[in-house]
This record gives structure tokens, sequence and C-alpha cells, in this order.
């Protein structure tokens, strides 16, 4: 394997980081029958710490996900390819159960279930509580169409895939040996048409794309023993509570705009555990903690397209916490732009940040 990277390589595309953002681009490359090879370092850690979960609406204000139906419709096929591919599942349908703490978010609730665009997704019935184990007086709100992602099983299936076929190179890319040589880009021993950076956080220590308004917002979970909690849905309250089996739950997550490291605190254990325990009233232990920081951007949209003054070089990034309903189509997206020349769309297309270039 070693020998192999020491050959001269000539690649249509050189990724850059294999987390959701990656993975997505590298099986679209695969579907149209490209040639890529993949460079990873293992310092993001956000797609490996998410919790995966598909959900069209956002429960604190009860509004729908930016173009969440289009995304839902087009990442479910995407993932259940992959399942069989692999021959594994990744894909658990999961009921979330928004705990209400008032008459007033009942309320809300049933007004955003009106809504034409949130009706296929809320439950207009009050659900109650009969477990003695959970705390909601108020009862639940049901969400409809909503599951998990096991993204981080995914993730290491398709590494293992990529070192088989020895397309994935573990190193730290240099950016200063990228070198431009009419409409291609070499780096190393390797010449490609393009590279597609995607970097998540670690988009802030690129030279090229480090202009973008990427902000960073660290998150950590827990994992927690709960055998008589026996709970199938994911609850959600102040953070969520996601079964996982084997009386395992993962409970998440903080949100830190100061730290930005992958490094799990004390300070957010503590704030996981006690924020759980307002509606969790039985004891568990907490077997298991993760952090890492969410490539997420000012105005709350991706970042796609090309770079400004080196067309050769382009970013895929800032998909927030959604990641795992939301890279599927974009990055197909990508691709078409790429391949195609379609368009992106202005809400996700980095040119809308173009006055912040300096070149």
């Amino acid at each position: 394997m070693g020998v192999f990277y020491f050959c001269t390589m000539k690649v249509d595309y050189l990724i850059v980081g294999l987390g959701i953002a990656g993975l997505t681009v590298a099986e679209h490359l695969k579907r149209r029958k490209k040639s890529f090879l993949v460079v990873e370092n293992g310092s993001q850690t956000s797609s490996w710490v998410a919790g995966g979960v598909y959900n069209p609406v956002i429960l604190k204000r009860f509004t729908p996900v930016w173009n969440a139906t289009a995304q839902l419709d087009y990442a479910i096929p995407f993932y259940q390819s992959l399942e069989a591919h692999f021959k594994q599942k990744y894909i658990y349908p999961l009921e979330i159960l928004r705990i209400f703490k008032s008459i007033e978010e009942q309320n809300n609730w049933f007004s955003s279930a009106d809504h034409p665009a949130m009706a296929p997704y809320l439950s207009t019935k009050v659900l109650q509580n009969n477990s003695p184990f959970i705390s909601a007086p108020m009862g639940f709100g049901k969400m409809n169409k909503t599951g998990r992602v096991n993204i981080e099983l995914l993730l290491a299936d398709y590494k293992r895939e990529l070192e088989d076929e020895q397309l994935l190179l573990h190193s730290t890319l240099d950016y200063s040996k990228i070198d431009f040589k009419g409409g291609e880009v070499g780096y190393g021993n390797i010449l490609a048409k393009r590279i597609i950076f995607c970097e998540g956080f670690g988009l802030m220590q690129n030279p090229f794309f480090n202009y973008l308004p990427m902000q960073g917002l660290k998150g950590e979970v827990i994992t927690i023993k709960a055998p008589e909690l026996n709970l199938e849905q994911l609850l959600k309250s102040g953070v969520f509570v996601m079964p996982l089996g084997e009386d395992l739950y993962k409970v998440g997550a903080t949100f830190n705009w100061q730290d930005k490291t992958n490094e799990v605190t004390v300070a957010g254990k503590m704030e996981l555990e006690e924020k759980v325990k307002e509606f969790i009233k039985i004891p568990f232990d907490i077997v298991d903690q993760k952090a890492g920081v969410r490539p997420t951007v000012a105005d709350r949209r991706p970042l796609l397209g090309k770079h400004p003054k080196h067309p050769e070089l382009v970013v895929f990034n800032g998909l927030g916490t959604r990641g795992v309903m939301i890279s599927p189509l974009l990055s197909a997206q990508l691709i078409d732009h790429l391949e195609a020349d379609i368009p992106l769309a202005q809400e996700v297309d980095i040119n809308r940040f173009k006055k912040r270039f300096i070149s």
C-alpha cells in the first residue's frame, strides 16, 4: 500500500476530508465513474460524534428546516443504496417525542401543525406520559418521518472499503504544496482536475477558503446506561435522549461557541447530566463522552462552490447540525455543478460571500 502512494497518480478529483461531506462526495463521484483519491488525517470528529438524526423540524421554534422535504426524499434512498452495497443496516426509523413544558408550547405546536409545510411531520394529538421514569406532565408532541442514521458505522465501513481499494491516503494535506498546472492541480505525485475540500471546521486552517464566515460550534455528547428506562423513542427537551439498544442512550448536545477543540470537558458532562436529570427520573451511568466542532456558518446555509481565483479548488462545507440529512442532496448538486455546469442554488453558493475575498 505504501508503494502505491509513491507512484505517479492522475485522478479526476482529490477529496480532502472523510466525514459525512467527504463520504457523500466520494459516493457521487463513484456513481459517475470518476476517479478520485481521499486525503484524511482524522482531525475533525463532528461526523463521528453526531447523533445522525434526520428531523425536518426545528424543535425549539416548531418551524420547518430549510428545504427539508427535498433533502429527506433524496437522503433516504441514498442511505438505502449504501445499506444494500455494504449489506449493513444504517437507517433506523425513530419517533421523536417533544416534551411540552407549557400550554403555550402545546398551542404553538398545534399552530405549526396547521401549516401545509409542517402538517406531514407534526402529529396533532398530545400523547400522555405513561412512564414513571419520565417527567412530562404536559405530555408529548410526536413527530413523523424521523429517524437516525448510524453514521459512525457507515463511515467506518466506507473508510475500510476505500483503504481496500487503495483510495485513502492517511495524511495531513500541506496547502503550500498545491501546484496549479494550467487547468489542473498538482499535489506531490498526484495530478487532479480538481480538489474538493470537505474539511469541516478544519476549513479555518485552509488559506484558500478561510475567508468564508465559518463559525464553528462545539458539541459534546454522552452515552448513558439506564436499564430501567426502556425507551424506544427519541425524547427531546433541553437535550435529546436517543436509544441505541442494549439499555444505552446517547444524550446531547452542548452548544459552545468559545471552545474550538475536540476535547471532552468536565463542564460539558456536568451540563448534560444536569439537563437529562430534569426529565429522566432514574439512576443511570455515564459510559462514554465525545466532542466535536460542528462546521456552522453565519447565515445558517452550507458552503459550496469554486474558489474565486482558482476554479480547480472547490469547497463543500458548512453542513452544521444536520449533515446527515442535507449532505446527500447537496453533494449531488455540487457534482452536477462541476461535471455538467448546472448552477448551484444561490442560498448555498459561496459567491454570496465574494465581497469577503481578498485576492
